[in-house]
């Protein structure tokens, strides 16, 4: 259905995210990061399962149900809707190789990507314990793709967090796309270095010693890898952790800067990493840094230019 195309980021969302009145209530939930400033840069992909399985709007809400340790979704009226999600879900997760990251709406029995509220079959108790029914099948369908609730996306570093997975799945699919081989295996890696020693030290380790040897299999190692990185970038990177990095890289300039200038990036990255200035900062100082003095293999590191400046998602974290 969405085929991948190398020109285009396209991004599923809740229809109702989006603006949409498609909501139980008539209502939407529109965010404004997708609307004002996400679309600037992705193609949305809006779905709105309840409704693509005919409950229509306004319609009886949907409850997540116990029931002897399974999970049903049922209307307000008694309707057993769970079979019907689960199959729009499978049928639209097979559609989806074309996405590179999908935006939930937070709490929907149907859509929620955790924390949705169960309830007991005896109407007795609660707890916020589930996933959404349609959700749970693009998460079995489709495990790389990113995933990320619009609440969550209020927090800075989860923002950026899902951002740059979206952004490194799309940069993978090029791969996939452009076609794969040894060469193009290690060089995507070698480009990767400095953003998953970020976000996982030890994966980015683990991830080396699977290509050190591509002389056979190098399809298998290529999912094996890709599944591994997308679970590497899923962890927050901590502020110790770009700290780590960024001595790294100011390590390429100790022949170049002068001392003035080394002393500079040296308390910029300490601020940083005390909470005083915003990672920003010493990354701007860094790319200026590179603009005099280039390196080649400083200048392809994602970790530098993750996603697009214009979307801010490094002024506060």
């Amino acid at each position: 259905m969405y085929k991948f195309d190398p020109a285009v980021i396209r991004v599923g969302i809740s229809g109702c995210l989006t603006g949409q009145q498609v909501r139980f209530d008539g209502g939407h939930k529109r965010s404004d990061f997708c609307t004002e400033q996400l679309a600037r840069f992705v193609e949305f992909v809006p779905v709105c399962p309840e409704m693509a399985i005919g409950l229509g709007t306004p319609r009886p809400s949907i409850r997540l149900i116990n029931h002897e340790g399974s999970l049903l979704a049922q209307t307000a009226k008694g309707e057993d809707v769970t079979a019907a999600l689960r199959d729009y879900g499978r049928q639209m997760a097979a559609g989806f190789e074309g996405l590179s990251g999908y935006i939930l709406c937070a709490k929907s029995p149907s859509c929620g990507m955790e924390r949705v509220r169960v309830y007991h079959e005896s109407g007795k108790g609660n707890a916020k314990e589930g996933t959404g029914i349609y959700t749970a099948e693009l998460m079995r369908a489709l495990p790389l793709l990113p995933l990320e609730e619009d609440g969550r996306l209020n927090d800075a570093v989860l923002r950026e967090n899902f951002v740059t997975r979206v952004y490194a799945l799309h940069d993978w699919q090029c791969l996939m796309h452009q076609g794969l081989t040894a060469a193009r295996l290690i060089a995507f890696h070698s480009r990767y270095k400095y953003l998953l020693m970020a976000h996982h030290r030890d994966s980015y380790l683990r991830l080396g010693k699977l290509l050190s040897d591509l002389s056979c299999d190098v399809e298998q190692k290529a999912d094996a890898y890709i599944s591994g990185m997308m679970q590497a970038l899923g962890n927050k990177a901590s502020r110790n952790n770009h700290t780590n990095v960024l001595q790294h890289l100011q390590g390429y300039f100790k022949q170049q800067l002068t001392s003035r200038q080394r002393q500079e990036l040296a308390r910029t990255i300490h601020q940083y990493r005390q909470g005083i200035l915003p990672l920003l900062a010493p990354i701007t100082l860094l790319r200026h840094y590179l603009e005099e003095h280039p390196n080649d293999y400083l200048h392809q590191q994602v970790y530098l230019n993750p996603h697009p400046e214009a979307l801010r998602l490094r002024y506060g974290i």
